[in-house]
């Protein structure tokens, strides 16, 4: 399993394995810089397992829906989260609606409610509403 990515320069797609997703790459069409990812990355429960047991970094994980408004609050500090990470964490979205299992499997019974696994193993989990400062420590007490 990998995920895509298209290259900024040329636009082509790059497979990404998870375990280097933290990584700056070279686009396999043009040799452009591929810089870590920086963006919540959107999971299937299958990817979320390969991502979390690869991750070379801590992974910070958003189980959200689409109808809850405090949600739709915490996602510009998610995305912030990614951005300031990039390289040094991974940031997931696991939309609760569409993967109802894999919310079971953690508990979660309110949402937004962020997880932090680093070495594969759960090692902090909250729900409710939190800005990105709050998210970025999290991450950083992981590593």
């Amino acid at each position: 399993m990998a995920i895509v990515r298209n290259c900024a320069a040329c636009g082509k797609g790059n497979r990404i394995p998870a375990k280097h997703l933290s990584d700056v790459g070279r686009c396999g069409a043009c040799k452009a810089p591929l810089t870590a990812m920086a963006e919540p990355i959107e999971v299937t429960p299958t990817e979320f397992d390969e991502i979390v047991r690869e991750s070379k970094v801590p992974v910070l994980v958003d189980f959200w829906a689409a109808w809850c408004g405090p949600c739709k609050m915490a996602a510009p500090h998610v995305a912030q989260t990614a951005r300031d990470m990039a390289g040094r964490a991974v940031v997931l979205k696991v939309d609760t609606e569409r993967f109802p299992d894999l919310a079971a499997r953690y508990k979660v019974q309110g949402i937004p409610n962020f997880a932090v696994f680093a070495g594969g193993e759960l090692r902090f989990q909250q729900a409710g509403l939190v800005d990105a400062n709050v998210m970025k420590n999290w991450l950083a007490t992981a590593a």
